[in-house]
């Protein structure tokens, strides 16, 4: 396929996790021609990203959540499971996973996770509307222009499928434009001096990174900068491997991870909202210490109403129940406390809620446990210098004393950089110079959208038509919806970012929408009507064969219709195109329901009944 400009076009910068999972639902949701342009400036990462590229993760690198928790599809929870048990094609894989049964709440490979991606866009790019096109490019975009109601791609080292011609720069012409670039990386002012350096992994999730790990001495001493996902990836690797030298695992804060029971399922509890509110603001200190009387009233609620909740998983189970409540709270903060709370506690914030599956843990606690190999040191890296021996050495400094630790190997994890600002991405450096992004004003972590995702400019309207996906909507993520640390853009939030984005484009977009729609919920003669074609266009935009959307398009127009003579004698009757765009919104708004997990969704939506006889 090559590119044309006689259809509509969305270009799509990254074709990572989030790019993926949005052009999947613009591909379903389209009813009108639009070409969907995929842009990756890393083809390798392709379908994947850093976090489940093939040649960064290990056969032994499993995702730290359950397999049951991997669907790309909200309200579709078991179609991973049912993909790597009856789709997936295993040849190549390791002995170990190649007959493996995957359930629910067991382990699986990362590396798995990019062919299911694939596969997925695949199928949806096949079952597209007419006129519905996919086309996947490589290249990285280095800016934006904005201007009659579109967007001009700017893109280096671009190149198409099967194209002879030599990769050079290319602008793009787009009515739309979706920004899915991942995270961003941190710089590491402790290891400027060994960036370079042999025995420095700054990328463990990289083919070199892999291949430099897998080749360390089993006796070596090595030190891993971190205690949680990656440092876990990294030390569960080595001793999987045979290693049997010294282990140093380094943080600030010394915590672990914690070790989900074998059973364990997502679940959100009905928790009283936690009094953290005062007459007025009275500091730091006050609200530290009405979050943790607030949060022990919680716990000890949870072990008394709830007993069948395992102990490990109490701290997730408050900290989902808190997620509504925080917004109004976070509000009431003033912007430089914000930001040292979120500096200072982010993390814990976030590690009190996740956790990994036993394959990775279990290993790694039993060689911290009873004299192992593994040694916990809780301090900041300060330094980490070469020697004339080839070995670094790692300052640390940790209470009561500073320490220096010798290692073979420093294997430092990814260290995402949160403020924009600081980021080394040229796409965003332009954007921000130009003022087409700002920085977010409460949180300085991620940029200004509003609630659709929409990307801001400094005087808080659409600096044009651009949507974003994914890491620079963290602060958005966490004013708005109350999520912290990676859980503001993690998979869960990629899957409703990419429904909602991809909705709001596409009413932009289509001819048979109008963006300006009213609400219908209030017009009593119209309500069952609605309430039916909500429902309806439910089922059309997660339905995955073309012709059973194709017969739901059928059936939501008769619904339509019934709406339009139910307000046909009331003072505003409804105009076709606005009804659409009002039943697609109330669509977009249930399938993005954040109060229930993914399999309380798809029950409350009915997926799983058939649909009523048309009347």
């Amino acid at each position: 396929m090559r590119l044309s400009d006689r259809s509509r076009r969305v270009v799509i910068v990254g074709a990572g996790l989030g790019g993926t999972a949005t052009a999947v639902r613009l591909l379903q949701f389209a009813r009108e021609p639009v070409q969907v342009v995929l842009i990756e400036r890393h083809p390798g990462y392709r379908s994947a990203g850093v976090a489940y590229h093939r040649a960064g993760n290990h056969w032994q690198h499993v995702f730290n959540i359950q397999a049951g928790r991997m669907s790309m599809f909200r309200e579709d929870v078991d179609d991973f499971v049912s993909w790597a048990n009856s789709e997936a094609d295993r040849t190549g894989w390791s002995a170990e996973w190649r007959g493996f049964t995957f359930t629910e709440s067991g382990p699986a490979p990362r590396r798995i996770y990019a062919d299911y991606l694939a596969d997925r866009l695949a199928q949806a790019a096949r079952e597209a509307a007419d006129g519905v096109r996919l086309l996947e490019a490589d290249g990285e975009v280095v800016d934006l222009a904005v201007g009659d109601g579109g967007a001009h791609v700017v893109v280096d080292r671009f190149s198409l499928p099967h194209d002879d011609a030599e990769p050079g720069r290319a602008i793009l012409r787009a009515d739309h434009v979706v920004i899915a670039t991942g995270l961003e990386e941190r710089e590491l002012p402790f290891a400027a001096e060994v960036m370079n350096h042999p025995a420095f992994v700054r990328h463990p999730y990289s083919e070199a990174g892999i291949e430099r790990i897998l080749g360390t001495r089993p006796d070596a001493t090595v030190v891993i900068i971190g205690t949680l996902l990656s440092a876990y990836d990294s030390a569960s690797l080595l001793l999987r491997c045979g290693h049997r030298g010294r282990i140093a695992m380094i943080s600030r804060s010394g915590r672990m991870l914690r070790t989900y029971p074998p059973d364990h399922r997502h679940h959100v509890l009905d928790l009283p909202a936690p009094r953290l509110h005062s007459e007025s603001y009275e500091g730091r200190p006050d609200l530290l210490r009405r979050v943790t009387a607030e949060w022990e009233r919680a716990c000890a609620i949870v072990a008394r109403e709830h007993p069948d909740v395992a102990p490990v998983v109490v701290a997730e189970r408050v900290s989902k129940s808190w997620e509504p409540h925080l917004p109004g709270v976070l509000a009431r903060i003033p912007a430089a406390d914000l930001r040292v709370l979120l500096d200072q506690y982010g993390t814990l914030l976030a590690t009190l809620r996740v956790g990994a599956v036993a394959y990775t843990t279990e290993i790694v606690d039993a060689a911290i446990d009873d004299g192992g190999p593994i040694t916990l040191v809780t301090g900041k890296v300060d330094r980490i210098a070469g020697t004339e021996a080839g070995t670094l050495m790692v300052s640390v400094a940790a209470a009561p004393a500073p320490q220096t630790v010798e290692a073979d190997l420093v294997i430092s994890n990814f260290g995402r950089e949160p403020d924009y600002g600081r980021a080394g991405s040229v796409l965003w450096a332009a954007l921000l110079r130009k003022e087409i992004a700002v920085r977010h004003r409460r949180t300085g972590r991620g940029v200004e959208v509003d609630e659709s995702g929409a990307l801001l400019g400094p005087s808080g309207v659409a600096s044009g038509p651009i949507s974003v996906i994914g890491g620079p909507r963290e602060g958005d993520e966490i004013v708005r919806n109350g999520r912290i640390g990676a859980f503001t853009f993690n998979l869960a939030a990629i899957k409703n970012h990419s429904v909602g984005v991809a909705a709001t484009v596409l009413r932009r977009l289509e001819s048979c929408y109008d963006e300006h729609a009213g609400d219908l919920t209030e017009d009593p003669g119209a309500r069952a009507a609605f309430a039916r074609s909500v429902m309806l266009e439910v089922r059309r935009m997660t339905a995955r064969r073309g012709r059973d959307r194709a017969a739901l398009v059928a059936r939501l127009e008769v619904s339509l219709a019934g709406i339009r003579d139910a307000t046909s004698g009331s003072e505003f009757p409804r105009a076709d195109r606005a009804l659409r765009s009002a039943v697609n919104t109330a669509a977009t708004t249930k399938l993005n329901d954040l109060s229930v997990t993914p399999r309380e969704l798809r029950r409350l939506l009915g997926l799983d009944e058939p649909l009523e006889a048309p009347g």
